[in-house]
């Protein structure tokens, strides 16, 4: 089954105090190509991340942003417990010097609102206990990712089907028109034979004509090829690896082959099929440049 090279999935997953968002974009790439953004703290988990993508995404241009918010306060403030005893001793001398009073909440808070005392700071996190929820997240949104591509792929399997049985139809009527072409090109090849042996023409050239004009005019062996292609081209489409190469590989033959026929044939009929045929095959190739 085909599955197409571009999708979205979004994945949410939340803890007690946390919430990770995962959302994964894919657009055409020749290749694999993962572009990862995370928050800092999750900087050990992008290696984790990353192998499980690339174990369901062969081909594509995936990027992948996370997001970690949280849901409860990140900051915790500490106090240092020494400086902070250090000036309610600063301020108890005093009182014992200039023999004044001063209440023990004054002197605390004073004390408190020094420099060093009181600090905030983030609180560390977790990212063990995290990365379950993380991975939670990610599954979503894989999971809603590949249900697109594998949507999308359908689609494409479906309108591909079609075009090649369009390309057939085409290639039957050039393949149903060849025999009368190759008698009329013959018949031409007789004339030319029967002047050039009243002009007493070199033999070998009238061989050598006539080998020319009679290979011009056989176009049998691409229509086999074209044909042996086209068979190609259908048996992949049912296969469950990724064959989006394969499929680029066999428009190119098939392209060159229809090429080939056009030049041999200087029949209006057959050059009409070969543009029509063209015109399939530029379809199929901009559909199958979105296939995995």
């Amino acid at each position: 089954m085909l599955h197409s090279m571009t999708g979205f999935g979004r994945g949410e997953a939340q803890g007690a105090d946390v919430s990770v968002v995962v959302e994964l974009r894919a657009v055409n790439n020749r290749f694999l190509d993962l572009q990862l953004r995370a928050p800092r703290e999750y900087l050990s988990q992008e290696p984790i991340i990353a192998r499980r993508i690339k174990q369901e995404v062969r081909r594509g241009r995936v990027e992948v942003h996370v997001r970690r918010t949280m849901l409860r306060t990140g900051t915790v403030v500490r106090t240092d417990e020494g400086l902070l005893q250090a000036y309610l001793g600063s301020v108890e001398a005093l009182v014992r010097q200039t023999q004044r009073e001063v209440s023990e909440t004054f002197a605390l808070e004073f004390a408190l609102k020094q420099p060093g005392v009181l600090e905030a700071a983030p609180a560390s996190v977790d990212v063990m206990r995290e990365s379950e929820i993380l991975g939670v997240a990610l599954e979503a949104a894989l999971e809603e990712l590949l249900d697109m591509r594998k949507t999308e792929g359908k689609e494409l399997h479906a309108d591909l089907q079609q075009h090649l049985l369009a390309l057939l139809g085409h290639l039957d009527v050039v393949e149903a028109m060849a025999p009368e072409v190759e008698a009329r090109v013959r018949s031409r090849m007789e004339q030319r034979m029967e002047r050039l042996l009243k002009e007493r023409v070199d033999p070998l050239r009238m061989t050598q004509e006539a080998a020319i004009l009679s290979e011009k005019s056989d176009v049998s062996e691409e229509v086999a090829r074209l044909k042996s292609h086209v068979l190609q081209f259908r048996a992949a489409l049912e296969q469950s690896d990724p064959v989006g190469r394969r499929l680029e590989f066999l428009l190119q033959e098939m392209n060159r082959e229809v090429n080939t026929i056009g030049s041999k044939s200087s029949e209006h009929p057959i050059n009409h099929r070969v543009v029509d045929m063209k015109a399939v095959l530029e379809k199929m190739r901009e559909q199958s440049a979105n296939v995995e």
